[in-house]
């Protein structure tokens, strides 16, 4: 028995899956399949959100490093006059 007797290609996607002969077996292991992808797709949108948060404070932390920066600046300037 060679590898390609025990697969299925499908379609034109070339996907080979396993076949067992067995209905039931086939319909459970897709089904198993399909609520894997579907947590993949869950913890991709939560990954995603995590970083659409990190990024917004790292904008922020950013802006406000910006901010204290010119605050700096200023500072040095006004004691350099002063001397």
């Amino acid at each position: 028995m060679s590898f390609s007797d025990d697969l299925d290609v499908q379609g034109g996607w070339d996907i080979a899956t396993p076949t067992t002969g067995d209905i039931v077996q086939d319909a459970i292991r897709k089904e198993k399949l399909i609520k894997d992808i579907i947590a993949s797709q869950e913890d991709l949108r939560v990954m995603l959100e995590r970083v659409k948060a990190t990024d917004k404070e790292i904008k922020k932390l950013t802006t406000e490093n910006e901010t204290l920066q010119m605050y700096i600046d200023n500072l040095t300037v006004q004691m350099a006059k002063r001397r």
